[in-house]
């Protein structure tokens, strides 16, 4: 592992712990030359693949999950690490299934059954891009199920 602030190649492992909700690796790492410490994750490969609706296969993407939920809760008072801790909920339960791919739909309704849990405001936010309100009435229909 390359050192992130020097590009050292050696570094060492100070402290390796668990993630409790994903089959992720947390270690803290120290590089030999500048003494900087940083923190990396090692995930399970084994790959997860989204059906998009038009049919089309792509590979799930962590990050791109993150940005949209970042979206939705822009201005909020919603920690980071409670995102993460979402997304790991939801790679946790992906990874537990039998299958290795899920349909878009399916994986935005994992979001959104989360997101209710966590913040309205982020679920309309998100239900809003995710079931692509049309007008007004769609939007106020969903704001009286939340209720």
């Amino acid at each position: 592992m390359h050192c992130p602030k020097c590009g050292h190649p050696e570094t060492r492992v100070i402290d390796s712990r668990s993630q409790e909700a994903s089959n992720a690796i947390k270690r803290r790492r120290e590089c030999r030359r500048c003494h900087h410490r940083f923190t990396t994750f090692e995930r399970c490969e084994d790959p997860l693949e989204v059906t998009k609706s038009d049919g089309t296969v792509q590979a799930f993407d962590r990050n791109k999950l993150m940005v949209g939920l970042m979206r939705a809760t822009i201005k909020r008072d919603i920690d980071t690490s409670k995102l993460n801790e979402l997304i790991d909920d939801i790679e946790h339960e992906l990874r537990s299934s039998a299958t290795t791919n899920v349909s878009s739909h399916v994986l935005g309704d994992m979001v959104l059954k989360r997101l209710e849990r966590l913040d309205k405001v982020a679920y309309i936010r998100f239900a809003s891009v995710y079931r692509d309100f049309k007008d007004v009435d769609e939007f106020l229909d969903e704001l009286k199920k939340l209720r």
